[in-house]
């Protein structure tokens, strides 16, 4: 892939930015620190295309910038609008000739585990990224984990499983997991251990209660008191 980039311009980076220019600085172990400018939407489709894993070759450079013709770099790193996300700034290291990079090359897990699919398991990614060191030339700009690999529930995919390039050096163990199959676990719920003292007082509460109803139904209404007679009217002699 090629890039083509300029000597910066002599303009603050926010005047660059507004006329589509993104300011950029090359360095390498031999490269002193270079300001370059790129067309912000021409370096975001390659970026999106390359990402910080492929080398990728400077053009358009010129004796009178101080830079080589041709140089071959890596995108080290690119600042991001916060709000927008467009690019605001890239870092781009210079290689040189017969030196080795190192670089995180990220995973790719590719096709569907026999395990999820039939099994009901889950497919767990404990890792997703290798950093290797390796020639420039035969760095990938992803690696591929074939996860068709995991048939059963204890199956795993190792690190020493990956297709590497044949100069790539990493530096941890060859058997560290990169991926897994895991086993939903149900949730039981926990009841809480029964009071045994708690049964004893609510028995007696019910006992009492059931005592005092039974008395009241028992009890002999008060007698009603008689009615007073009205005085027997007395007969006149004519």
């Amino acid at each position: 892939m090629e890039l083509a980039v300029t000597k910066r311009a002599p303009k603050s980076p926010n005047t660059l930015r507004r006329e589509g220019v993104l300011p950029a600085v090359l360095y390498g172990r031999s490269q002193e620190a270079t300001p370059i400018q790129v067309d912000r939407k021409v370096f975001e489709k390659l970026f999106h295309q390359a990402g910080e894993s492929t080398v990728i070759t400077l053009t358009g450079l010129t004796d009178k910038a101080g830079l080589p013709a041709g140089r071959q770099a890596l995108i080290q790193e690119v600042a991001t609008d916060p709000v927008t996300g467009v690019a605001i700034h890239a870092d781009f290291y210079a290689i040189e000739k017969g030196q080795k990079v190192t670089v995180s090359v990220p995973f790719e897990f590719a096709g569907v585990a026999p395990a999820v699919k039939d099994l009901g398991g889950i497919l767990t990614k404990v890792m997703h990224e290798l950093e290797m060191e390796v020639e420039p030339g035969e760095l990938p700009k992803h690696i591929v984990v074939d996860v068709t690999k995991l048939a059963t529930l204890e199956d795993q995919i190792k690190v020493s499983d990956l297709v590497l390039p044949k100069s790539a050096k990493i530096s941890i163990d060859a058997d560290e997991v990169v991926a897994m199959i895991s086993v939903a676990k149900e949730e039981v719920e926990e009841v809480a251990p029964m009071d045994i003292t708690q049964i004893g007082d609510a028995v007696e509460r019910g006992k009492k209660e059931e005592e005092g109803a039974e008395g009241a139904e028992g009890a002999t209404p008060a007698a009603a008191a008689p009615k007073a007679k009205a005085p027997a009217k007395e007969s006149k002699k004519e």
